[in-house]
C-alpha cells in the first residue's frame, strides 16, 4: 500500500522526489548513477527505506524495474545518467511501454545555464523517448517541485493504458531547497463496486446471452489479482475454453480443464477459436498479437481499461474501464461447451507444438528444446521449488511458453509486446528480490545472454535465489528460420559456441555444463539447491524448431 508522507520540513529536491516515491509504494530503485543528481537520489531513496540496485546496463536496470513493476502492480523506479544513459535506456522503456509496465525513469536534466555554454553529452532526452512515454517533466531549475513532478507522474504511469515515465533532475535541482509533495494518488486496476448500468453494459450481456459456445481469451491486464478472480468466475460459470497470451499465462492455470492452450493470432489455437459463435476479450490488449490479419468470424466483445488505438476486429460490443466489476457485471450462464471437447483442443494443441524428446544417448547436436523445459519443470517438483520463469526471446521462447505449467498471473514474465533479447536474466533478477522465497528461473538464449552478460555479475554479488538456463546452440536460431534461400555470409547469424559457464565461474558464481538429459538433470538438480545464482549451460539441437513455428504461427 503507498506509505504516508514524512512530516513536512526543510528538504531538497532529491529527497522531496524520494518521498514521493515512498507514498506510492515504490520498493526499489534500480540503475546505473552517474554524476548529476544521481547520487543524491540514491542517498535520498536510501533514507526513505528505499533500496538502490546496481545492474550493469541501463536497459537491463529498467527491464528490471517493469518486470518487478508488473509483479507489485504499482510502479518502479530507474536511475540513469544523462546522455548515454538515457540512451542506454531507450530499449527497456519501449519494453515497459509495449508490455504496459508503469516504471518512472529518473534521469539526469541539464540547467539552462549549462546549456548556455555546453553540448557534451546533451540530447533530448524526452523527444527522444516521447514515442514510448506516457508524460515527461522536468526538474532542472533550483526552486522548482521535483517532488510535486515525481507524484504526478507516478499517478500517470499507473492509470489505464498503464506505461513508463520520465522525469529529469538537474543536480542543482536536486540539492536545492524543495517542497514535499502532497499524497500520491494511485489509479486502482479495479476499484471496488459495481459496474454501473447502461447501453455498453446492456449489449455486452446481449451478446454473450446470445453465444452458445463462447471462447475467453485473456490477455495482460487480466494478471491483476481481482480482475484474475472475477474472470476465474466467469469462465467457471460459462463452462468455455480459456485461452491466454503469453503475458497472462497463469491467469487461468495451465492444469484448469478449461485451459485451451496460449493465444497469439497464430495458427495453433485456430481449431478452438474457429468453433467460438463470440470471442471475449478480456484484457487482451492489441500489442500482444503477432502482425497477422484477424482470421475469425465471430463477433468480439472487447473489455479492457482503456480504449484501444488499434484493433485486429471491430468489436460488436466492448466495457472499458476496471476489468474487475466488468467481468463481474456480465453474469453468464452454463455454454455449450463439454469438457472432453475443451480437452481434445488442449491435447492437439499441444501436440501441434511438441518438437519431440531428445535423441537417445542426446546425440551429438544436444537436447531437444522441450526437453529442456519439461526437464526443468520436473526438477523443480523434485526439489518442491516453484520459481518465477523468465523467458528470453528467440525460438526458445515457444517451447518455454507452452511447457512450462503456469498456476498464477506472474508465474511466466516474458518481453511480449516488445519481444527483447537481453530481458530474461534482469527480469529473473528482479523477479528473484521480488520475492526471495520462490526465486526464479531465467531461460535465455545464448544471443539473449550475450546482450545482458554484464547482468550476470549482477545476479553474483546480490546473491539472489536464481538458475539460469542458457540454451546454447550457437546461432540466432529464430532468424536462421527466416533465412530461407539468401546465401548470406558466414558469421551471419551464428559464433563460436560459447562456454557460459566458465563466464559464470570467473564472476565468482556456480557455472554447470550438461550436453545429455543425464548429464542436464544433475546440472539442475545443483543449481536449484544453491543457494545463491547458478547456470546450466545446455547444448540444445535446434533442428526441430522450424516445424514448431510454423504450427504454431502457421
Amino acid at each position: 500500500m503507498p506509505k504516508p508522507m514524512r512530516d513536512a520540513g526543510p528538504t531538497t529536491g532529491a529527497e522531496a522526489v524520494a518521498a514521493a516515491l515512498r507514498a506510492a509504494g515504490v520498493p526499489r530503485l534500480y540503475g546505473v548513477p552517474g554524476g548529476g543528481s544521481s547520487l543524491d537520489l540514491v542517498e535520498a531513496a536510501a533514507a526513505e527505506g528505499i533500496p538502490f540496485v546496481l545492474a550493469r546496463q541501463e536497459t537491463a536496470a529498467v527491464i528490471m524495474a517493469a518486470t518487478e513493476a508488473e509483479l507489485a502492480h504499482r510502479p518502479v523506479a530507474a536511475l540513469v545518467t544523462r546522455g548515454p544513459g538515457v540512451g542506454n535506456a531507450a530499449n527497456g522503456m519501449a519494453q515497459a511501454s509495449l508490455d504496459r509496465a508503469p516504471v518512472l525513469l529518473l534521469a539526469d536534466g541539464f540547467t539552462g545555464a549549462e546549456r548556455a555554454f555546453a553540448n557534451h553529452q546533451f540530447f533530448d532526452h524526452a523527444g527522444m523517448l516521447a514515442p514510448v512515454t506516457k508524460g515527461a517533466a522536468r526538474a532542472v531549475e533550483p526552486g522548482g517541485a521535483p517532488g510535486v513532478m515525481a507524484a504526478s507522474l507516478l499517478a500517470s504511469a499507473l492509470a489505464a493504458p498503464r506505461g513508463p515515465v520520465l522525469l529529469e533532475l538537474s543536480g542543482a535541482a536536486a540539492r536545492a531547497p524543495s517542497p514535499l509533495p502532497g499524497p500520491v494518488t494511485l489509479a486502482a486496476a479495479s476499484p471496488a463496486g459495481p459496474l454501473a448500468e447502461g447501453p455498453a453494459l446492456d449489449a455486452a450481456r446481449a451478446l454473450l446471452g446470445a453465444a452458445r459456445r463462447p471462447v475467453i481469451v485473456a490477455g495482460l491486464e487480466a494478471t491483476e489479482p481481482a480482475a484474475c478472480a472475477a474472470l476465474r468466475g466467469l469462465a467457471a460459470r460459462l463452462g468455455c475454453p480459456v485461452l491466454v497470451t503469453y503475458k497472462a499465462k497463469g491467469v487461468l492455470p495451465d492444469a484448469d480443464p478449461l485451459f485451451a492452450g496460449v493465444f497469439t493470432g497464430g495458427a495453433a489455437e485456430a481449431p478452438v477459436m474457429a468453433e467460438a459463435d463470440l470471442i471475449l476479450l478480456a484484457g487482451a490488449d492489441p500489442v500482444e498479437f503477432i502482425p497477422q490479419p484477424w482470421r475469425y468470424a465471430a463477433p468480439v466483445l472487447d473489455l479492457g481499461t482503456a480504449p484501444r488505438p488499434l484493433h485486429y476486429a471491430t468489436p460488436a460490443a466492448a466495457l472499458y474501464g476496471p476489468l474487475a466489476p466488468a467481468l463481474a457485471a456480465l453474469g453468464g450462464a452454463a455454454s455449450a461447451w463439454d469438457a472432453a471437447t475443451i480437452a481434445r483442443h488442449r491435447e492437439a494443441w499441444l501436440a501441434a507444438l511438441a518438437n519431440g524428446p531428445t535423441p537417445p544417448g542426446g546425440g551429438n547436436r544436444g537436447l531437444s528444446p522441450q526437453a529442456v523445459v519439461t526437464l526443468a519443470a520436473a526438477a523443480c517438483r523434485d526439489a518442491g521449488r516453484a520459481p518465477r520463469v523468465a523467458v528470453d526471446a528467440g525460438a526458445h521462447m515457444f517451447p518455454c511458453t507452452t511447457f512450462w505449467p503456469a498456476a498464477r498471473p506472474g508465474d511466466l514474465l516474458i518481453s511480449n509486446g516488445l519481444a527483447t533479447m537481453g530481458f530474461a536474466l534482469p527480469a529473473g533478477i528482479a523477479a528473484a528480490l521480488h520475492d526471495p522465497a520462490r526465486g526464479a528461473l531465467a531461460f535465455t538464449g545464448d544471443g539473449g545472454l550475450l546482450m545482458a552478460l554484464g547482468e550476470l555479475a549482477t545476479a553474483v554479488v546480490l546473491g539472489v535465489k536464481l538458475a539460469i538456463v542458457v540454451f546454447n546452440d550457437a546461432t540466432l536460431s529464430l532468424i536462421d528460420i527466416k533465412k530461407g534461400g539468401r546465401a548470406l555470409p558466414g558469421g551471419a547469424l551464428g559464433w563460436p559456441e560459447a562456454d557460459f559457464a566458465g563466464v559464470m565461474q570467473s564472476l565468482g558464481g556456480i557455472g554447470l555444463r550438461a550436453t545429455d538429459e543425464a548429464g542436464y538433470r544433475d546440472a539442475l538438480a545443483a543449481a536449484l539447491a544453491a543457494p545463491g545464482p547458478a547456470l546450466v549451460d545446455v547444448r540444445v539441437d535446434p533442428g526441430s524448431y522450424p516445424a514448431q513455428i510454423k504450427a504454431l504461427r502457421g
